[in-house]
């Protein structure tokens, strides 16, 4: 008599035939019929293969993301302007302050990371930075469109805005940036939970989800650069605003709509207290030597792994000090069990090694979010100096919805990338994906250095025709707007390489139970994006302003040199290439081992 692992019934097996009777299913078909990467269904029973996830229970995650980044950017894209021109603040100011909001909204999903991957889990993170994420939309909403809680405009583009309303109006902005801290880190990691680990055809789709996942995003985004801007700039900031609110109320019910189909991973515990409890362990041990042989250092029970069904990582040779952690000592066992304060399994000291492995990577996409953020940013003030009609039609196209063009060109590339270049790249390399995903992120940043250089000659040639013809108190010179469709398109592009590599990068390179943590970490790339923009516009205004020089961004642009602060991120961002490069040849993938129900 054999027992069935999953469901506790017996099976009588005829030994001499090697068949099954008919009493109950045979083992192979039970074990076929759940994941293997310890998902669960929503009843916290293990996750049915053929009535849970994959695309299936994805469509529900992909509807609420395109909802979500509809809000999001629409909210966004053209929040400068409303800084400026509503809240009545000075250009850099404006500049500033945006860069600040939004390094914020990157910096906050390591709380919701931690939240999810200790506490809660995805679904229910998720599920309650979204209602926290709608509160902070109709504060924001009622805040543009009420009253005594708006600003106050005597015509179009000229207000005035009280401490109180503009506190209002910060308030409701990190409201939003916390709940979107909740959401950032956990929707794409729970996508591609999604997909079973150790199913060879789930495993090859969850690459293809990652593509796709950026692929919608990128659909709300359109809609929010094109309508949404247009309506904020030509109807009011209060349906500018009314309308993301509604969608964020969509993106939720979208999710909720799911739940019977979704597959969870349990939360396994602090990751932090893990990483800390292995440097702890380590330093405790300093002095002590690595035996040799690997397989002398300490290793815990499939049992005893922090979530069931994560696997155990290969032993590997970088950051040998920290193997001082698993280096077993008569002290260790004195009182019959282990203090994990100093002794931690090859396991857990493989997680620490994993996370100091992202960190090179992760530091050189700072430079790349600092382009990537110039979009909602210096790319709009720049395109406010231009002309934006439609030919004769008399039609405007505000400048914040040539961001339109970044969206086209991600929603152009992604299915090149997905169906084509993977195919040809895949018959070059070998790789399964075609490219690995850090040759993915090298050929995105060599692609955004195109952008700046761009961006600069653009600026260079419109400064010339405002020197040559003395437009510099004209507010619009007749060069048309479309002239910054080029920096746009090459900014789309080097996202589809470079920010779904980094997507695919730190959720496949994480330790199982830290996926949400490691995705936070790819998230704050964009933070600190925001902050060192922020910080460059800072130190440039303080530096170039000096003895009565009006600077390179100033508050009427004709007078400024913004090509001098495109020409510094374009070198920045080869210098950023080069390390990126060296760093990228000596890394050394993650390599997982073993598996458990």
């Amino acid at each position: 008599m054999g027992r069935n692992s999953h469901m506790g019934e017996y099976q009588e097996v005829d030994t001499e035939s090697n068949t099954y009777s008919l009493l109950e299913p045979k083992q192979d078909d039970e074990d076929d019929m759940y994941t293997k990467d310890g998902t669960v269904d929503y009843l916290n029973n293990p996750a049915n293969k053929r009535k849970t996830g994959t695309w299936k229970a994805c469509g529900f995650i992909l509807g609420n993301e395109c909802c979500e980044r509809l809000a999001y950017y629409g909210m966004s894209s053209n929040l400068v302007r409303y800084f400026k021109y509503h809240l009545n603040e000075h250009s850099a100011t404006a500049s500033r302050n945006l860069s600040t909001w939004s390094g914020t909204c990157y910096l906050t999903p390591l709380i919701g990371a931690f939240v999810a991957d200790t506490y809660l889990g995805r679904y229910w993170t998720i599920t309650i930075f979204s209602i926290i994420y709608a509160i902070g939309m109709g504060m924001l909403t009622l805040s543009a469109s009420v009253p005594g809680l708006k600003p106050t405009c005597y015509e179009k583009d000229i207000c005035t805005a009280t401490g109180a309303q503009i506190a209002l109006c910060f308030t409701s902005l990190y409201l939003v940036a916390l709940g979107t801290g909740g959401i950032k880190p956990c929707v794409s990691s729970y996508g591609a939970d999604q997909f079973d680990d150790h199913d060879e055809v789930e495993e090859k789709q969850k690459s293809s989800f990652f593509n796709w996942f950026y692929f919608v995003i990128n659909i709300g985004a359109l809609v929010a650069h094109s309508v949404l801007v247009w309506i904020q700039d030509n109807v009011g900031w209060g349906w500018g605003f009314s309308i993301p609110t509604i969608a964020m109320g969509i993106a939720i019910v979208s999710f909720f709509s799911g739940t019977k189909l979704y597959r969870n991973q349990m939360p396994g515990g602090s990751p932090l207290t893990r990483l800390c409890q292995v440097a702890v362990a380590s330093f405790k041990k300093r002095k002590i030597e690595v035996p040799s042989d690997s397989s002398l250092l300490y290793e815990t029970s499939d049992d005893s792994l922090s979530i069931s069904g994560t696997r155990k990582i290969n032993h590997t040779l970088d950051f040998v000090f920290f193997d001082k952690a698993a280096v077993v000592t008569p002290l260790d066992q004195k009182n019959g069990s282990i203090d994990p304060w100093k002794l931690c399994s090859v396991s857990h000291v493989e997680e620490l090694k994993a996370v100091l492995r992202l960190l090179p990577v992760w530091a050189t996409g700072i430079i790349f979010a600092t382009v990537y953020s110039q979009m909602s940013n210096l790319f709009v003030l720049q395109g406010s100096t231009l002309d934006p009609r439609v030919g004769t039609t008399g039609f405007e196209i505000p400048p914040a919805s040539l961001g339109i063009f970044d969206t086209i060109s991600v929603i152009f590339w992604v299915p090149v990338y997905d169906r084509a270049i993977v195919y040809v790249a895949r018959k070059l390399t070998g790789q399964q994906n075609g490219l690995t995903q850090l040759q993915r992120i090298g050929t995105g940043l060599f692609i955004s250095i195109f952008s700046m250089v761009c961006a600069g000659i653009l600026e260079v040639v419109r400064l010339e025709i405002v020197s040559r013809n003395d437009y510099y108190e004209l507010e619009r010179i007749p060069m048309s707007i479309f002239w910054q469709v080029p920096q746009y398109f090459l900014i789309g592009c080097a996202e589809v390489f470079t920010f779904i590599g980094q997507l695919e990068f730190f959720y496949e390179e994480a330790p199982d139970s830290m996926r949400s943590l490691c995705s936070a970490l790819q998230l704050t790339i964009t933070a600190l994006g925001s902050y060192v923009s922020a910080f460059l516009v800072t130190v440039v205004t303080v530096i170039s302003t000096r003895d009565g020089s009006p600077g390179w961004i100033t508050d009427n642009l004709n007078y400024g040199h913004l090509d001098y602060f495109f020409w510094l991120l374009s070198g920045l961002s080869v210098v950023n290439l080069v390390v990126f490069i060296l760093l990228a040849r000596r890394h050394t993938y993650k390599k997982p081992v073993s598996a458990v129900r």
